[in-house]
């Protein structure tokens, strides 16, 4: 089943900062390896999904005009907004895929280290709204922690496909697909846009 909101609760409850996104070198080196395989230097209106504590927002909005970023939980949301007080172009939001996603289109849709929570079922839920939320020409990106977490509904390499599946389909197009560390430490990192020409 899809992981519960008093579970994010009581994550952040218990820590500031439950993953380390501030000061983990590995972070670090997932955040520069993301920017960098953006396909646009530049986007008009894009959405990240689970935020967080917004760390890679604040890394996101330097290459947005408008950025919204949303959460499930919000005491994350309260430090995002606090760690981004100067960041005028993003507006954070508490939503929950797959039945609340802001209304598109947007022109990058940021799914990092957040599917992995949602059932079977909602992850394709949260794939058909997200592919529909997606300007014609967007993008889509995918970063995900691939080994199993005994209490994650399922693992980065299983959305990672869910996703690809949709590429058949002809909903969207692949683009880059990177992994990087191992079995251990490692993460998936997949780039796809939606095609200019939607079927």
């Amino acid at each position: 089943m899809t992981l519960p909101d008093r579970y994010f609760d009581d994550v952040y409850a218990a820590n500031d900062d439950p993953w380390n996104f501030q000061g983990s070198p590995y972070e670090a080196a997932k955040y520069a390896r993301t920017l960098a395989a953006l396909p646009r230097e530049r986007y008009a209106r894009a959405l990240e999904v689970g935020c967080s504590i917004g760390v890679l927002t604040g890394l996101l909005a330097r290459r947005m005009d408008a950025l919204t970023a949303v959460d499930v939980s919000e005491a994350a949301l309260q430090r995002a907004r606090a760690r981004n007080r100067d960041a005028s172009n993003v507006t954070f939001e508490r939503r929950r895929l797959p039945q609340d996603v802001p209304d598109g289109p947007f022109d990058l849709v940021m799914l990092s280290e957040v599917l992995y929570y949602l059932s079977p079922g909602d992850l394709e839920a949260a794939l058909d709204v997200i592919v529909v939320r997606t300007a014609p020409g967007g993008t889509v990106m995918l970063v995900h922690w691939t080994p199993h977490v005994h209490d994650y509904p399922q693992t980065g390499d299983v959305v990672h496909e869910a996703a690809l599946a949709r590429v058949s389909r002809g909903e969207l197009t692949h683009r880059h697909g990177e992994r990087h560390g191992d079995d251990l430490e490692g993460y998936r990192l997949d780039v796809f846009e939606r095609p200019a020409q939607v079927r």
